[in-house]
């Protein structure tokens, strides 16, 4: 999870703010608990002291970007560096309803022999995206600046099998205050038809 970023359009603090009574990350720690992977890899920058604090009531591990101001692509780099598995889910601390089917997805995508499995929504690619070990040298040689992956993805669509994830969650990432209002609104929403299907039943 990348979680390294210092929220500078929000006004710094982002992760740390409240979604729903817990925090945006706390959210997203939460949904990952069923997902199928071996670990979770946190990557903290910005915020680095007050987040591993809330990350203590998780079972993750914390990575320190030193370089996160030059980008996220540091924080893509420090991640698979500090993961030992056959593959590697990358997502953000800031879409606090992307959920463990979508990572779900990606992993069955890559069973059947994806190299690299991106999320797509109404689609459109999103994250979370995930990257096989082989590519993951591609990736030191390539990443740069603040893109992400999206320009190595450009690069090599050979590499990419496309993951539809309608239905398993929202890619609604948090900008700005007015965008944290508006997932509150969607948040209450859900909420409230859960509320209604219960009721039915």
């Amino acid at each position: 999870m990348l979680a390294a970023g210092g929220g500078s359009r929000f006004g710094g603090g982002k992760l740390l703010a409240e979604l729903g009574g817990r925090s945006i990350i706390e959210a997203v720690l939460d949904n990952l608990r069923k997902a199928p992977v071996d670990e979770v890899i946190v990557v903290v920058g910005a915020d680095a002291d007050r987040l591993r604090e809330v990350c203590e009531g998780y079972a993750v591990g914390i990575v320190a970007n030193r370089e996160w101001e030059r980008g996220q692509s540091t924080s893509v780099l420090a991640g698979l560096r500090a993961c030992g598995g056959r593959a590697a889910v990358v997502l953000l601390g800031d879409q606090p309803f992307v959920g463990a089917e979508a990572v779900e997805r990606l992993v069955a995508a890559f069973d059947e022999g994806a190299n690299v499995a991106v999320a797509t929504y109404g689609g459109k690619r999103r994250n979370p995206v995930l990257f096989s070990r082989e590519v993951w040298p591609l990736l030191e040689a390539e990443l740069a600046g603040d893109e992400g992956a999206r320009s190595v993805l450009r690069r090599h669509p050979e590499l990419v099998v496309e993951v539809p994830c309608e239905g398993v969650g929202d890619p609604t990432d948090v900008d700005t205050r007015a965008d944290l209002r508006r997932l509150e609104e969607m948040r209450a929403s859900m909420d409230d038809y859960k509320m209604a299907g219960d009721r039915k039943w």
